[in-house]
């Protein structure tokens, strides 16, 4: 039996220092980039980190014993193309993955955010490394028509296993449409019934409870969801991160990070530190449980998107505990 840590409301979290993420070399013949350029999920995966890139169809894993970085060739996009942006003038074609987690069987699944319609799609990896690309309009359909998940635009950015269910993340950053304001909520849905669906097809399976959560704010602007992982005794431990956007489509100015527990009906947050001891700027998207520090902390691993196509996304230490 695992016993559960007691988080304080007093813990500070204190980031360690980046390592940018760099492949061997670019393939140009695969259009793949020299280095991980957009880290928006993070997922421990046998032997390896797993990255999720949100603008290149690729994953990324890394060896931390050896510290390599390699590419996981997923099929390329529109036009032959792997990864996406502004510059390209490809961006509206990307996939979009944002969300990343093992299944039961070992299986390594990512979730396109849903905010456009060529986001709709699931990827799902075996053991060997044979790759599936699932159209799954009709689970997003559902996701985004059940404004109490989505409000008013619907953003999925983490997804974990408890349990019997596959709890789903929804980032609070969208525009105002229809009435319906940006919310930020946890979504279950069971997971017997989301992998008869994706391995068998037929009706998409449905929410079976939402919970709103309210992340807080920095000088206006609401703090949002950006991944989550799961502890040994199956509380969630989540980063949440104030993006100066107008909507889930644009990127903006990151205004601060944060680290949070969702205990039952409790949610703990801190504020995460950078090493000179002042609030973190980085958009943090990647979280993975690593394990407890003597302190009796927990320690985490995290990745960061820079919002530059030039710069490498970069993977750092995150520990939680009494001050």
């Amino acid at each position: 039996m695992t016993s559960a840590v007691t988080i304080g409301d007093d813990w500070v979290a204190r980031l360690g220092w980046p390592r940018p993420l760099h492949f061997a070399g670019a393939d140009e013949a695969r259009d793949l980039p020299a280095h991980v350029r957009a880290g928006s999920g993070l997922r421990r995966w046998g032997e390896h980190l797993v990255v999720v890139q949100d603008d290149v169809n690729a994953l990324a894993l890394l060896d931390e014993r050896k510290g390599k970085v390699a590419p996981l060739v997923l099929p390329a996009g529109a036009g032959g193309r792997r990864h996406f942006s502004e510059r390209r003038g490809n961006k509206a074609a990307k996939m979009d993955l944002e969300a990343c987690v093992v299944l039961p069987d070992g299986r390594l699944l990512a979730l396109g955010s849903g905010s456009t319609r060529a986001r709709e799609h699931v990827v799902v990896v075996d053991a060997g490394h044979h790759v599936r690309v699932v159209d799954a309009a009709p689970l997003f359909e559902h996701l985004r028509a059940r404004h109490d998940f989505a409000g008013s635009e619907l953003n999925l950015e983490g997804a974990v296993v408890v349990g019997a269910l596959l709890r789903l993340f929804q980032r609070g950053n969208g525009a105002v449409a229809d009435g319906h304001t940006a919310a930020n909520a946890v979504g279950d849905l069971e997971l017997g019934a989301f992998l008869r669906w994706l391995d068998h097809g037929g009706p998409s399976p449905l929410l079976v409870s939402v919970t709103r959560v309210d992340l807080g704010q920095v000088r206006g602007v609401p703090f949002g969801f950006t991944d989550a992982t799961v502890l040994p005794d199956g509380r969630v431990v989540f980063l949440a991160g104030a993006e100066d956007s107008p909507d889930t489509y644009r990127d903006g100015d990151v205004l601060g990070a944060r680290v949070g527990l969702l205990d039952g009906a409790r949610v703990v947050l801190a504020e995460i530190l950078d090493v000179t001891g002042r609030p973190a700027s980085l958009k943090l998207e990647g979280v993975e449980f690593v394990g407890f520090t003597l302190a009796g902390g927990i320690e985490l691993v995290v990745v960061a998107d820079m919002d530059d196509p030039d710069v490498p996304a970069a993977i750092a230490s995150l520990k939680w505990g009494p001050p």
